[in-house]
């Protein structure tokens, strides 16, 4: 039994938005430009339309950073919960959340409760990822350096321009990862490590991490006091608690030799 394949959005509704934006920002600039005194009154406007979004997009980036895993899928727990196939994708997607923040031995046993069928042979790619970075993470480096290289060759989604972007940079991250783990970094990897961590909020750390294994491997120890200067508290049942010390402890031992 297949998917449903989504149906397609019609053009028009897709140009519809960015129409009534545009004509909407040129009839407030004909506006400012025959009395500069809407100038105040239209950008209040704008602000007052805006400004939940944005707060909630910020709000949410500033969770994902915390690092607070549990709160993190506590806020999914409502949408979760109206995800087709849930016995399959809802396990999967704490998964994916446990895997982005070190926790190693939650996400397997969130894997484990998955319901295997049509929807998990479809969530290839998200299955991927996850287990790419539990790979890396558990030193089965290999196979995680085989699953990045595997999920990057996969055909892109439909989706918009940027989006398609920001999957193949995040899909350039984890391939970036996998290699720092195995100690086999090529150069560009710390680049894209940071353009992946700026990307997405919910492997920040995860690809912090890997750019600081990247910096003691290429003999660039100073650089990891400050990659890791603002990360969180991490719980014993996160891998990160065991990298973050252990990264620290590495260069202050370099650093004092070289001393």
């Amino acid at each position: 039994m297949s998917l449903p394949t989504p149906r397609r959005p019609l053009r028009a509704h897709l140009l519809l938005p960015v129409a009534v934006a545009t004509l909407g920002g040129v009839l407030a600039a004909q506006t400012i430009g025959r009395d500069p005194r809407y100038l105040g009154p239209l950008l209040a406007f704008a602000l007052l339309l805006f400004a939940p979004s944005l707060v909630g997009r910020w709000r949410m980036r500033k969770l994902l950073m915390s690092g607070d895993v549990e709160r993190v899928i506590g806020t999914w727990e409502g949408s979760i919960g109206r995800v087709p196939h849930r016995d399959t994708m809802a396990p999967l997607l704490q998964a994916t959340a446990y895997a982005a923040y070190g926790w190693i031995e939650a996400a397997r046993r969130a894997l484990e409760r998955a319901l295997r069928g049509p929807a998990w042979e479809a969530a290839l790619e998200q299955r991927l990822f996850v287990e790419t970075l539990l790979d890396a993470f558990e030193g089965d480096r290999e196979a995680a350096v085989r699953k990045a290289s595997t999920l990057e060759g996969l055909p892109m989604p439909r989706a918009g321009l940027l989006a398609r972007r920001r999957i193949a940079l995040l899909r350039g991250g984890l391939s970036a990862l996998a290699r720092a783990f195995a100690h086999s970094s090529q150069k560009g990897d710390a680049r894209l490590l940071a353009k992946a961590a700026s990307a997405s909020p919910l492997v920040h750390w995860a690809m912090r991490y890997a750019a600081a294994i990247v910096a003691v491997d290429w003999g660039r120890g100073g650089e990891v006091a400050q990659l890791l200067s603002d990360a969180p508290v991490w719980p014993a049942q996160s891998a990160f608690c065991e990298y973050h010390h252990e990264l620290l402890r590495r260069v202050g031992h370099d650093l004092q030799i070289a001393v």
